[in-house]
């Protein structure tokens, strides 16, 4: 019990240090938890995964936070979230193809999701732009 209170109170400060926007310590705060996250967590250790994975998104470390939303999905396959935040990612790359496909997956998941739907559209747009001009 005194390990999950222990989880419990580390994901809820890295949560703080994000709206915070103290980026450094939301990260190392969401990393501790990921560390220690208790067997069975499944659903915490996603979302500290995708978490950790905004904070890096914020950062412009694209890569890292790519590495955590994948591992988001894999944790959680179900969660549509970190399918639309990997598509946002894959977007700002010029990834349209694989944005797409995130932005599927989470309308699959959600259809409700009206951001995803939106930037479903605005990829698929962008990706018809780029063709045009030749690259």
């Amino acid at each position: 019990m005194a390990a999950e209170a222990e989880a419990a109170a580390l994901l809820a400060a890295a949560r703080a240090e994000l709206r915070a926007r103290r980026l450094s310590a939301a990260e190392e705060l969401f990393s501790r938890f990921i560390a220690r996250s208790p067997a069975g967590a499944r659903s915490d250790l996603a979302t500290a995964l995708n978490e950790r994975g905004q904070v890096r998104y914020l950062r412009v470390e694209f890569a890292a936070a790519l590495q955590d939303f994948t591992a988001a999905i894999e944790c959680q396959p179900g969660f549509e979230v970190p399918y639309y935040n990997r598509g946002l990612v894959r977007y700002r790359l010029g990834d349209f193809d694989e944005a797409m496909e995130d932005f599927r997956k989470v309308l699959e998941l959600n259809p409700q999701f009206e951001d995803a739907a939106l930037s479903l559209k605005q990829a698929i747009l962008d990706k018809e732009e780029k063709q045009k001009r030749g690259y």
